[in-house]
């Protein structure tokens, strides 16, 4: 990775570091928080729509036109890829936490999700 991509998109990267360590880290049950219906899934929607909305609107910062190949590979197909990789990593090298499909899917939600926020709303928070 270019140093310059570090310097341009700096929040994106502390995003997705911080995506990584709440993945991969042990967390105690919480008994107030158990009644809450799918209460990982929509962790997982919010952490992945959360980043890809970051990633959006630092792109949005630095550009007026859409770079589609550029966009697609950082915004969409690398916190697809990412969010696959770190439920197998929670399946296989964890032994606290378990990979689970369903919450590839919720994440793959909120990278759609994250999708619609960065090409419709964030250009014109960014614009005036």
């Amino acid at each position: 990775m270019k140093a310059s991509y570090l310097k341009r998109y700096p929040l994106s990267h502390m995003t997705i570091a911080l995506v990584v360590i709440l993945s991969l880290a042990p967390f105690k049950e919480i008994p107030q928080l158990e009644n809450i219906n799918l209460l990982d899934k929509w962790a997982h929607f919010i952490m992945y729509g959360g980043t890809c909305s970051v990633i959006w609107w630092e792109y949005w910062r630095q550009h007026t036109k859409i770079d589609w190949q550029h966009v697609a590979l950082g915004a969409i197909v690398l916190p697809v890829v990412m969010g696959g990789t770190l439920e197998l990593m929670q399946k296989y090298l964890t032994v606290t936490r378990s990979g689970d499909w369903l919450d590839f899917v919720a994440n793959d939600i909120g990278v759609g999700i994250g999708l619609i926020i960065g090409y419709f709303i964030i250009p014109k928070i960014c614009k005036g």
